[in-house]
């Protein structure tokens, strides 16, 4: 059954932190790591959000993933750098990797910046989200743990690897596209599981390659590629980016956040653009409420109120969950109390959490 608790984003980013913080991460990066997740639980998707506060704590705990994040530059030429992550913490690592790829956009009109050795990061949003209200397009991708077979394969031996493109959109909030390369984001399948829910067929295979609607058989078994083939050869080619070109671990070799005692090898690669090298940022963001304009003036489908262009949900969804709060999944919130008794935080647990 559902947590029916309204809980507030601020008491929970405060108490995300703390966890983090009795970990010896310094404070500037706890609060990162937990304005990410709890970012992600307000845009609507719990999936990325602090669902995953236990995984991080574990990676710390068998020393997998480092407290104190220390990233080395490995080549640094104008437009182009490639970062070594050095196990640090992964949304750490990326929000720096974002900021210097905008830095280098603004001084030269488009940049790529690949990083190696890093950590899961979350949400990809969140990150390209920095570039476009700084007048970017940012692209970003990232590898991760086998969740796919290879198309006609029986053994998982591709990422999910996510990607994520996001620009900014005149008086209305950025046009943002974030997307893995499945029938559903892995985390998903865990929240799901966390609900005590089932999956609807097409998400996945249990372990015998049989169509499965539990989520336990799905998370053992294979997570189907988004639109057959096409969806294989995509996560294939992000792979190539983020851990090939990266210099970092690739498909069977990369290991997920839910590997608590095995170092990850994520690799990530980012392009930023600097729009007013290619156009006036004033006309472009014209341009984008126009074609916004364009999108919402198509004829409703039968049973559709309004369209929608990317990223506008989760604008909504943000607004009306500050205001209100959020609700966790039953699970989720087990989690939460259970870290705040091993951690006796649990006067820094969100009012209506009771331990």
């Amino acid at each position: 059954m559902e947590n029916t608790v309204f809980i507030s984003s601020d008491e929970l980013r405060c108490f995300v932190t703390a966890i983090y913080e009795k970990l010896n991460v310094p404070k500037e990066d706890a609060g990162l790591i937990a304005d990410s997740l709890v970012q992600a639980d307000l845009w609507g998707h719990q999936s990325h959000g602090v669902l995953r506060l236990s995984w991080y704590v574990e990676r710390l705990r068998h020393g997998v993933m480092q407290p104190v994040t220390r990233t080395k530059y490995m080549m640094d030429a104008g437009a182009i750098a490639v970062i070594d992550g050095q196990e640090g913490i992964g949304q750490v690592i990326t929000a720096a990797a974002m900021r210097d790829a905008v830095k280098r956009a603004k001084e030269h009109g488009i940049a790529a910046v690949a990083v190696r050795n890093s950590n899961h990061f979350g949400t990809c949003m969140y990150y390209t989200l920095m570039a476009a209200r700084e007048g970017c397009i940012g692209f970003l991708t990232t590898n991760g743990g086998p969740a796919i077979a290879p198309w006609g394969g029986m053994k998982k031996t591709i990422g999910t690897n996510p990607w994520s493109i996001a620009a900014p959109a005149g008086k209305h909030e950025p046009m943002v596209l974030d997307i893995a390369n499945t029938a559903v984001a892995r985390g998903k399948i865990y929240l799901a599981r966390n609900r005590h829910q089932p999956i609807p067929l097409g998400w996945a295979l249990n372990a015998e390659g049989e169509p499965t609607i539990d989520p336990q058989e799905a998370i053992n078994g294979i997570i189907l590629p988004m639109a057959g083939h096409k969806g294989y050869a995509i996560g294939v080619m992000m792979d190539v980016l983020a851990g090939v070109m990266s210099g970092s671990a690739w498909g069977h070799k990369v290991n997920g956040p839910y590997h608590y005692d095995k170092k990850s090898g994520a690799g990530h690669f980012i392009i930023t653009m600097n729009i007013d090298a290619f156009r006036p940022l004033a006309e472009f963001n014209s341009t984008m409420e126009e074609m916004i304009r364009s999108l919402k003036s198509a004829p409703l489908a039968k049973d559709c109120s309004e369209v929608f262009f990317p990223g506008e949900i989760e604008a909504r969804n943000d607004v009306k969950n500050r205001e209100t709060g959020l609700q966790l999944a039953a699970d989720t919130i087990t989690d939460l109390k259970k870290l705040a008794r091993e951690f006796e935080l649990q006067s820094l647990l969100p009012q209506g959490v009771l331990v």
